[in-house]
């Protein structure tokens, strides 16, 4: 009978992470990963150009979720903003839900991600996808000020600095493998807190 090459594909990929999860992906060999899947290393390259194409294949699939969901959420609150709401919708939907979301059921990705990817192009993803939505708040805080809010004028580093210091906060609990139900009490803590703040500087009262 032919071999299932689902079964295989599955069985590489469960090797791979396993192996940059323990070791991270500079310290990860494909020879190692191919003792995990019971092959030789030609046949993982059957499977994968290269080590950094398999990590790629790790991560890629939750940094397009999150970057879609990103996307979705500044459409809904620009919307919101076009349709008058009340003021306390516009944070009905937060980064927070986002961690809750989409991170949180792909925990194993995440940790790769952030403390597993040195040396690949992902390394300072935090610090990247800060600068991204730094773009987008200070766009965002304009469009506020247009609309007649009375939103506060940050500066790009002050910005910077209480993204990534809210982001952070928000990833944490995951960096630390805190079980699911601490992560989600440890995230509505954390939205509890800065939520008034964002709320202040984007002129919502």
């Amino acid at each position: 009978m032919p071999r299932d090459k689902s079964l295989s594909y599955e069985k590489v990929n469960r090797a791979i992470k396993e192996e940059f999860l323990e070791k991270g992906f500079e310290d990860a060999s494909i020879r190692s990963i191919g003792a995990r899947a019971g092959m030789t290393s030609a046949g993982l390259y059957r499977h994968y150009a290269d080590k950094e194409a398999m990590f790629n294949a790790m991560v890629e699939p939750l940094i397009d979720s999150i970057t879609t969901w990103t996307e979705n959420h500044i459409s809904k609150k620009y919307a919101l903003l076009e349709n008058d709401v009340q003021d306390e919708e516009l944070f009905g939907e937060t980064f927070v839900d986002m961690v809750k979301e989409v991170i949180l059921p792909r925990r194993s990705e995440f940790i790769l991600l952030i403390s597993r990817s040195g040396g690949t192009k992902y390394k300072h993803f935090i610090h990247d996808y800060v600068e991204d939505n730094q773009k987008i708040f200070l766009k965002a805080i304009k469009n506020m000020k247009n609309n007649g809010y009375p939103a506060k004028d940050l500066s790009e580093q002050e910005l910077h600095l209480l993204l990534s210091a809210y982001l952070t906060a928000c990833f944490e609990p995951i960096i630390h493998d805190y079980d699911d139900d601490a992560v989600i009490k440890s995230l509505n803590t954390v939205q509890e807190f800065y939520m008034p703040g964002w709320m202040k500087i984007m002129g919502i009262k």
